[in-house]
């Protein structure tokens, strides 16, 4: 399938072009009739039109204004899709009507992970996630504690859902192919967040803001006292220098309770 169109190497567009992967992933993504799908970066809108034949709306978000003729042309006539041309991360995706109840996206790699950390719980209508992402964050969304790949967006994914689906990706299901390798994920969520949600997210990320020191000194760097956090890691009877890789997701929970 020939490209008609020049991507912009800022924005990380790699185009998704293969039927295959496309069908896999509304597959992935439990597709039905009365689902409402928010999808961030339509590109040249293959996945796109899978998503209008197969749900009941979808809501298309796509930074690059150059590729607005091209979706207008595809989609102008279909009733069932709203393009928004805007920055996924600064546009308010919670006001989008009707609320999505799926995020379904081929997602650009430069902001991946910012734009499923935040719709955790900025998007709390949306219940199953399905997005094609580099492989290394893939394994990231998902690691076990301790490990290389754990970090803080692991924390935060599996405090809020369980994995549904794992499809490694080849690199020639792309336009261009990109120099890394892909995976499609999907999970459903488990916990519906409050605001109590943003405490957690400050402390686990302020944990992992500097890896490699202990929990104490990585938290005392972003503003918080020495002395809380060491009566806090005493209280749940946790190392005084354990750092934050070693910490379990719920005790990231106990934590920020600790800390309020």
């Amino acid at each position: 399938m020939r490209v008609p169109i020049a991507r912009k190497r800022e924005l990380g567009q790699h185009f998704l072009v293969d039927e295959n992967i496309v069908a896999l992933a509304g597959r992935m993504a439990e597709l039905g009739p009365d689902d409402v799908v928010l999808e961030v970066g339509p590109g040249l809108g293959v996945l796109t039109s899978h998503l209008v034949d197969h749900a009941r709306f979808v809501h298309a978000v796509e930074i690059d204004w150059g590729l607005e003729p091209h979706l207008r042309q595809r989609f102008g006539a279909r009733t069932n899709v709203n393009l928004v041309f805007a920055d996924a991360l600064q546009h308010p995706l919670v006001d989008l009507e009707p609320k999505p109840n799926k995020f379904v996206s081929n997602l650009p790699y430069n902001v991946a992970t910012p734009l499923v950390a935040e719709s955790l719980d900025g998007l709390p209508s949306v219940q199953l996630w399905c997005v094609m992402i580099q492989r290394e964050v893939a394994d990231r969304f998902f690691a076990a504690p301790g490990t290389k790949s754990y970090g803080a967006v692991s924390v935060l994914v599996q405090l809020t859902a369980e994995r549904t689906g794992f499809h490694p990706v080849p690199r020639s299901v792309f336009r261009p192919p990109p120099h890394v390798d892909s995976a499609l994920v999907s999970f459903r969520r488990l916990v519906q967040w409050g605001p109590e949600f943003a405490a957690v997210k400050r402390v686990v990320q302020a944990a992992f803001g500097h890896r490699r020191k202990t929990l104490v000194n990585a938290l005392e760097l972003s503003g918080v006292e020495r002395a809380p956090v060491a009566r806090a890691l005493d209280t749940m009877q946790l190392a005084a220098d354990i750092r934050a890789e070693r910490l379990a997701p719920t005790e990231f929970v106990k934590l920020a309770e600790l800390l309020q």
